[in-house]
């Protein structure tokens, strides 16, 4: 294939995560708007252009209350910071269909690099539209530590109440500009 410009079908992804709650459960999350430019050969992403915008703002974690705290100072500052990017810089294919795709994170403020594993899941054409559709299935951790949001509480049995790895997981499909 040759290098093709892809839309995020929004309906169809997803961009999720996950981090340690009271060192006994997870506490599980989406971010509901996000968009992305993706310029790449779907089935080899070592020559793509991927960049990520996610509004930090769109935070769902099913509870008001919590979510109104993460887009506080103490966490997001989303009035100050109220973006989330990725722009790709180095992709590597590791076996089959997987990808290490490493890029520049920026979050409340701070850029540094980070890796994710990324896999293409295949092509089809969508009965409805006729668009030829990609999916990629994307992993990874990072420290929120790292980016500046180190609020946290000390438990009485040891411990924190918010874990510094946060796990992600995007689930996208992509639509083949014509």
């Amino acid at each position: 294939m040759t290098i093709s410009k892809w839309n995020v079908d929004v309906a169809h992804s997803n961009v999720d995560f996950s981090v340690r709650h009271m060192m006994v459960s997870r506490v599980n999350g989406s971010f509901n708007n996000f968009s992305a430019q993706i310029e790449a050969d779907a089935e080899d992403l070592t020559t793509a252009n991927l960049s990520f915008t996610i509004d930090v703002a769109s935070i769902d974690t099913r509870n008001e209350d919590r979510d109104n705290h993460l887009r506080s100072a103490d966490f997001f500052e989303v009035e100050n910071y109220p973006e989330l990017t990725f722009v790709s810089t180095i992709i590597e294919k590791q076996s089959g269909n997987t990808y290490n795709v490493t890029g520049d994170v920026t979050l409340h403020g701070v850029t540094k690099p980070e890796t994710f594993k990324v896999t293409f899941e295949g092509l089809a054409k969508d009965p409805m539209s006729g668009a030829v559709k990609a999916g990629f299935n994307v992993e990874g951790k990072i420290k929120r530590s790292e980016y500046g949001l180190t609020w946290n509480a000390a438990l009485e049995t040891g411990g924190v109440l918010v874990s510094d790895d946060v796990k992600i997981e995007l689930h996208i499909q992509a639509a083949k500009e014509e």
